[in-house]
């Protein structure tokens, strides 16, 4: 009898087990649609999710589970290359608006290169505060731009980035009151969609401002004038990525809209020539230079890697020769270790001077040459955190620029697929059910917040070393580790330059040795 009733009472729980498994089963695919539904097509938030809903929600579990099992199974903070957690942890926070304090010390190495800034017990107050002041370009164009930010968006162009992104960009740096270069692919709708100010890069190529036989144009030039927006031009000599070799767009991202705005053929990779046509000498530059300036009314300048550094001097010296009306409003010093086009492994690798030395070469020869009031540096290459920032401006830079922190700002995880327009956050991809995942008013909001942090950042570091704002710091306010783990101010490594005084005793590369450029050293 009592067997029977067993009996029983099992097959009952087995029958109501198996109902609440199919229950359970039932609920948790009921749940997954709505959460696959959600993602898909109402949030906007998260462009992994928009692309690959549900499923992309697993990221966020594996990285809260990386911060505990890293030590044993993932890199740490800071072994990431081309950058680290720690770096890409910053500005994801920081273009969400969070808190970007940290707890139980640093993780930063005392290796060498690492950059220190040298605190005050008198730092400066918040009420003593001033505020970065705007700073003009081009004195001597039609047109004077006066630059509101020291932090702007480096050139990205449209093809190599998304529509949405350009966008984005674009509603951003209007928020934030920075400048967005457009990249040497020509100027768009999307790019005037912000009301920010732009600065048009004049390619190799010169794609958007080329007449139907390739040769730059008078009238295109003036027609991009035109528009308020265009506040400067840049003429590009060579990138981070590639420097040596012109724009890369492969094939398969070259679409109807990339083709018309570029003037060339759909479907056909955009490969632009490696050298500016027609540019050999110094004087050629500042024909080119005073030709766009001419033309335009508005400042022109140039952008280059630094490899060899005699021509800067001859180019120094044919100014003074012309007039001082003559140089170029700005030199964009772009760093040799790579950026986010397209390039050989042998250029990105091993060609060009990395910024930490190309920038104070740049600086000091300008000075050297009494040309520190005429032109602008603009300093770019992997200046996405404070400390960089900082350390640019106080080596002499007047403006940073940088491409790859606003990627990150747009929601790039560094997929490193940016060349083969299969990017999984839609950034620098053409393909529409991916770029669905990244939505223009959710992201231009991230990128003013990343713009403003860093900014606010910065001015911390400016305050703590005792001056009133960026623009006050110098080589004495930081100091270098070296590979003793000893640590070196930036005023013995790079002595500032008198002003003038190359004017005075002549070529520094004819009496000095590449490290100092310290006349009779």
């Amino acid at each position: 009898m009592l067997s029977e009733q067993l009996h029983a009472w099992v097959n009952l729980l087995t029958t109501w087990l198996a109902l609440g498994l199919l229950l359970m089963v039932f609920l948790v695919t009921v749940a997954a649609m709505i959460l696959w539904v959600q993602d898909r097509y109402f949030q906007k938030a998260h462009a992994i999710r928009r692309n690959y809903p549900l499923i992309g929600r697993f990221r966020y579990f594996f990285e809260h589970i990386g911060e505990f099992f890293r030590q044993y199974f993932f890199a740490m903070d800071r072994e990431e290359l081309p950058f680290n957690r720690a770096q890409r942890s910053w500005v994801y926070r920081a273009a969400k608006d969070l808190s970007n304090t940290v707890a139980f010390g640093t993780t930063k190495q005392n290796a060498a290169g690492r950059i220190v800034f040298l605190n005050t017990p008198y730092p400066t107050l918040e009420k003593d505060a001033a505020e970065t002041l705007p700073l003009m370009i081009g004195p001597h164009a039609d047109q004077p731009f006066v630059a509101r930010s020291f932090h702007n968006i480096s050139a990205m162009s449209f093809g190599a980035l998304s529509t949405p992104a350009v966008r984005a960009l674009s509603r951003g740096a209007g928020q934030a009151g920075c400048w967005l270069n457009t990249g040497e692919g020509g100027l768009t709708e999307m790019h005037l969609e912000g009301h920010c100010d732009l600065v048009f890069q004049i390619g190799t190529a010169y794609y958007g401002v080329r007449d139907q036989e390739g040769n730059l144009s008078d009238e295109k030039l003036r027609e991009v004038a035109r528009l308020q927006s265009v506040k400067m031009f840049e003429i590009k000599l060579s990138q981070g990525a590639k420097p040596g070799k012109g724009g890369i767009l492969p094939a398969e991202k070259v679409t109807p809209d990339i083709a018309r705005i570029r003037g060339i053929p759909v479907g056909q990779a955009s490969v632009s020539p490696n050298g500016q046509p027609g540019i050999r000498s110094a004087g050629d530059l500042l024909d080119m230079i005073e030709r766009v300036r001419r033309v335009t009314g508005k400042p022109t300048g140039i952008k280059t890697v630094i490899g060899s550094w005699q021509w800067l001097e001859e180019l120094f010296m044919e100014i003074h020769e012309r007039g001082l009306e003559s140089a170029p409003d700005f030199i964009t010093v772009d760093s040799g270790d790579g950026g986010t086009g397209a390039a050989p492994m042998s250029l990105m690798d091993d060609v060009g001077l990395n910024l930490a030395e190309s920038l104070p070469l740049v600086v000091d020869l300008r000075d050297g040459f009494a040309l520190q009031d005429r032109i602008r540096i603009i300093a770019s290459g992997k200046l996405i955190t404070p400390s960089m920032v900082a350390w640019a401006i106080a080596i002499g830079a007047d403006f940073c620029v940088s491409a790859r922190g606003y990627m990150f700002a747009l929601g790039c995880i560094q997929a490193m697929q940016c060349n083969r327009n299969t990017c999984p956050t839609g950034v620098t991809t053409h393909n529409p059910r991916l770029q669905r995942g990244l939505v223009p008013s959710e992201k231009g909001a991230r990128v003013a917040h990343f713009h403003a942090n860093l900014v606010k950042e910065v001015e911390t570091i400016a305050h703590a070393c005792g001056v009133g704002e960026p623009r006050q710091l110098r080589r004495h306010h930081a100091r270098m580790v070296n590979a003793n783990g000893d640590s070196m101010p930036l005023e013995e490594l790079w002595p500032p330059i008198e002003p003038g005084l190359y004017l005075r005793q002549g070529r520094p590369s004819l009496h000095a040795p590449f490290a100092r450029f310290r006349v009779g050293a």
